[in-house]
């Protein structure tokens, strides 16, 4: 019933020409607010709000854009539609629907092993006709399985193309994906911490004029969170942490001992410790002493 009052809410607002939503979410309704078409990304004119809303330490502002042209309590009538039209383009231009081939008899796993070899069914092979030299024998049985189904070559797969997914290509995207999620999972942790709420959005220039005079290298929550969905930036725990500590350090140098925010930096270092393993925070620590790595 949430988001169904949510949606009405919102039909209400376009009625009364309200363009946009603003909110402090505390760290247990940023995810109800998400999905709700809330962002942490404020684009309202500060000059329209500013003054007007209560600002709360520890809370994090969310605003939502309210699309005059959206009917907000059909949207799952809406996607349905889209969905369709999508379809129907792949339709107009795709033959999995027009062609059917008969299903594979029960046998075929047995039987694929004494047909006719590839070339001379006329399926062109690398290395002069040889699977061997290409890849391993796995990989040469899956390639020879997968193109004596009926359509594959029809659909225009070649072996090359077969044998360029292998299992070390796909090992390599799964430890990718598996980082990924890990230092998402990191960072959410962090962003979650009641203590972490001026760590999550870069520092305003504009309000804070001498921030880069003093810091020459800034980071912030938001900005690690970009660096991962890109999916190249980080290649490891070590470099997440690294820039992790880089923002305690700046914030520790930025205000000085004695202030919240350089407390708030002392509480962000200590729970770091918890959440990284010990060999990175070593591996990183000692980097540092070294002078290679840290903040400044």
């Amino acid at each position: 019933y949430g988001t169904k009052l949510m949606n009405l809410l919102k039909m209400h607002a376009v009625t009364e020409g309200i363009e946009y939503f603003i909110t402090y979410a505390d760290n247990y309704a940023i995810g109800y607010f998400k999905k709700q078409g809330f962002t942490k990304a404020v684009q309202m004119p500060k000059g329209r709000y500013q003054g007007l809303i209560k600002d709360y330490d520890g809370g994090t502002i969310m605003e939502c854009y309210v699309h005059p042209s959206i009917d907000f309590t059909r949207v799952p009538e809406t996607i349905a539609a889209q969905r369709e039209f999508v379809l129907k383009r792949v339709r107009a231009t795709s033959k999995s629907d027009k062609v059917i081939y008969p299903p594979l008899p029960s046998d075929f796993a047995d039987a694929v092993g004494n047909t006719l070899p590839l070339s001379s069914r006329g399926i062109l092979l690398p290395n002069n006709g040889s699977l061997s030299g290409s890849s391993s024998n796995v990989d040469t049985r899956s390639a020879e399985r997968s193109l004596a189904i009926p359509g594959v070559v029809e659909a225009g797969w070649t072996v090359s193309d077969l044998l360029s997914i292998t299992r070390g290509t796909k090992d390599a995207d799964l430890k990718k994906h598996q980082l990924k999620g890990e230092l998402m999972s990191l960072v959410n942790k962090v962003s979650d911490q009641q203590f972490s709420w001026c760590f999550r959005d870069p520092v305003n220039t504009e309000e804070v004029k001498d921030y880069l005079d003093v810091i020459d290298d800034p980071i912030d929550l938001r900005t690690m969170e970009k660096r991962i969905r890109k999916g190249d930036w980080y290649k490891n725990k070590h470099m997440l942490y690294s820039d992790m500590m880089r923002m305690v350090n700046n914030c520790k140098m930025y205000n000085g001992e004695g202030s919240t925010y350089y407390d708030y930096a002392v509480s962000l270092e200590k729970y770091l410790t918890s959440i990284f393993p010990k060999r990175v925070t070593a591996a990183v620590a000692a980097a540092t002493v070294e002078g290679g790595v840290g903040g400044s």
